[in-house]
């Protein structure tokens, strides 16, 4: 009952439009890039119907009558059996079909029971390896989904969660004000350094660093309504290959 409220909260809203301009630039560059298989992966960046979107469990508030209501429409749990290392802590869950379950709004003093990301984000999170009472670094945490997945692992004896931008570092507050419980707060720290700076400034102070790296973003600003400000964004990609680099030193 509850999958169908959002599912029929969701399917109310607005479809997405395409900006002519980011698509002409992504014609032009991936259709030389990728060849042939451009055809495809245009067709997956054009409908947002057929992003994969996978729904992690909030441990910290299971939800667990939204669980049952997964199982009852075909969900099924990411990744279990087919990776290394996964924790029985972690429960996330992707549907068979397209479909996309709408956001938890922000309410303080309430923790959300579940999070939206693309599947795919959780494998860097996986690949670390996460265990009970070691540090952890989130380099370039904002806007948090991989924070909150890397609290979902394990309890990390520190966890810094650091974002160099301004509006994604708002963004990453809110998300751990929204998701974890007040007594964890303690072993968090947030910060808005700069990332290529970090390592001078506390070395061989972490366990393990995970380095979400500024990406171009494609498939959002495929759907930008600010034409202008989307051509900026074309530019800016240049540089972000430089920026990657340097993060990684």
């Amino acid at each position: 009952m509850m999958l169908t409220r959002l599912k029929a909260k969701s399917e109310r809203k607005v479809a997405k439009q395409i900006c002519k301009v980011v698509l002409d630039h992504f014609e032009k560059e991936y259709s030389r890039e990728l060849g042939d298989a451009w055809h495809t992966v245009r067709d997956i960046l054009t409908s947002p119907s057929c992003w994969q979107y996978a729904v992690l469990l909030n441990r910290f508030n299971y939800p667990f009558e939204l669980e049952k209501d997964l199982h009852l429409k075909g969900y099924h749990s990411l990744f279990q059996g087919s990776l290394p290392y996964y924790p029985k802590s972690m429960k996330c869950y992707l549907s068979r079909t397209p479909h996309r379950m709408p956001s938890e709004r922000h309410r303080i003093g309430n923790l959300k029971k579940y999070y939206l990301l693309n599947a795919a984000s959780l494998l860097p999170v996986l690949a670390l390896e996460l265990r009970d009472g070691e540090k952890v670094l989130d380099l370039c945490a904002g806007p948090g989904g991989k924070s909150i997945a890397l609290l979902q692992c394990a309890y990390p004896g520190y966890l810094h969660c650091n974002e160099h931008d301004g509006l994604r570092l708002r963004w990453l507050r809110q998300t751990l004000e929204s998701f974890i419980p007040q007594p964890l707060v303690n072993v968090i720290k947030v910060s808005e350094l700069d990332g290529r700076e970090m390592g001078d400034a506390q070395p061989e102070t972490f366990d393990k660093v995970l380095v979400d790296a500024p990406c171009s973003n494609d498939r959002s600003w495929l759907f930008s309504s600010d034409s202008q400000n989307a051509a900026c964004r074309i530019s800016q990609r240049r540089n972000l290959p430089l920026l990657q680099i340097e993060l990684l030193r």
